[in-house]
């Protein structure tokens, strides 16, 4: 069809033929090669591939986020490196409740800018893959509601070893749904 027409791509002048012009594009004569088709799509219709925007693992990231960078990345490790100034003054994230099997009544409290990021760092250290996010909630401050966390939840548990107490998941979760932070003329009060 193209070697009759003998037009080139109005953007990179390249000479459009068969092999590099959608047949979309041919019949709509729209005289655009095939790579600067796709560039136009992937920067200004398809916002995984907006520039000015940030995905983790495919998942949109607003701008609000403490480690909000532009760009594409695997993991928020790979976002929280490439900005790590944010990284160490944000406070804001989630206290999360993580288990496995393989420890029966065993669970982890701990704290992470996104649970679900944590819990998949967590996963490489498995074979199995059997590491469960059982719980999270987000605080402006998450290693103050962390720590309340953990005094609460070892009231509560059998054994406590680091951030790993024998304690079941409904309790671990009330635990940290009795944590209330909050901002009073200027400073931080903790309530539980």
């Amino acid at each position: 069809m193209t070697g009759k027409l003998n037009k080139d791509c109005i953007k990179c002048g390249v000479k459009l033929t068969d092999d590099n012009w959608y047949t979309s594009a041919q019949k709509a004569h729209i005289y655009k090669c095939d790579a600067c088709s796709r560039e136009l799509a992937n920067t200004v219709t398809n916002p995984i591939g907006n520039p000015q925007r940030m995905y983790v693992n495919g998942k949109y990231i607003p701008k609000s986020h403490p480690l909000y960078k532009a760009g594409n990345y695997k993991t928020f490790e790979d976002a929280a490196f490439s900005s790590l100034s944010r990284y160490t003054t944000s406070s804001e994230g989630e206290v999360y409740i993580i288990s496995n099997p393989a420890w029966d009544g065993w669970i982890k409290v701990g704290m992470a800018i996104e649970a679900e990021d944590r819990c998949k760092g967590y996963q490489t250290s498995s074979p199995l893959r059997d590491y469960t996010l059982e719980y999270k909630k987000y605080f402006d401050d998450r290693r103050q509601a962390e720590q309340i966390a953990h005094a609460l939840c070892s009231k509560k548990s059998k054994e406590r070893n680091g951030e790993w107490f024998k304690l079941d998941v409904p309790t671990a979760i009330s635990c940290i749904e009795k944590i209330n932070i909050e901002k009073k003329h200027g400073e931080k009060q903790e309530t539980a």
